[in-house]
């Protein structure tokens, strides 16, 4: 009786260990796919600037974009919306996960704008729009949902 309960607590001992590490495996491929979308998040309102990239003084998309992956993947990418799209892999909207790159047509060149998906139809961008700031707007929005050019995954979770 003595040996069946030593072998019972063993074995729950080591099903412990395993769902413990498996759960701490989870949770750091959540954190990793949600840090670029909690880094944007902290940068809401700063200020639109045409060729910014720095967050002290005003970002446009595509350095906003680039900062944020910098910062939170330490991936290098280049500062147009355009060029940003030349890199990951392609993503079908309705795949899209939190931290995919979303891209729209809004100079009448397909890829003019991008932005960072952060999940339920919402993404954090730099707009020069009417809002000239970092903001988030709803991919279902009819400005944007009619100008939807495609999105691109660049880190993949792990």
């Amino acid at each position: 009786m003595r040996r069946s309960f030593v072998t019972l607590l063993c074995l729950a001992a080591a099903f412990y260990s395993t769902v413990s590490r498996a759960e701490e495996s989870v949770t750091e491929g959540i954190k990793k796919q949600a840090a670029p979308i909690l880094y944007a998040l902290k940068l809401l309102g700063t200020p639109y600037k045409f060729g910014g990239n720095n967050p002290d003084k005003g970002v446009d998309c595509s350095g906003l974009v680039r900062h944020v992956y910098k910062q939170t993947e330490n991936i290098d990418l280049p500062h147009s919306a355009k060029a940003i799209s030349q890199n990951g892999e392609a993503v079908d909207k309705e795949a899209l996960k939190p931290g995919d790159l979303v891209f729209f047509n809004t100079l009448k060149k397909p890829f003019s704008h991008v932005g960072i998906y952060a999940g339920d139809g919402k993404f954090i961008h730099a707009s020069s729009r009417r809002e000239k700031q970092v903001t988030v707007s709803s991919i279902d929005d009819s400005y944007w949902a009619k100008r939807f050019s495609g999105a691109r995954r660049i880190a993949q979770p792990e």
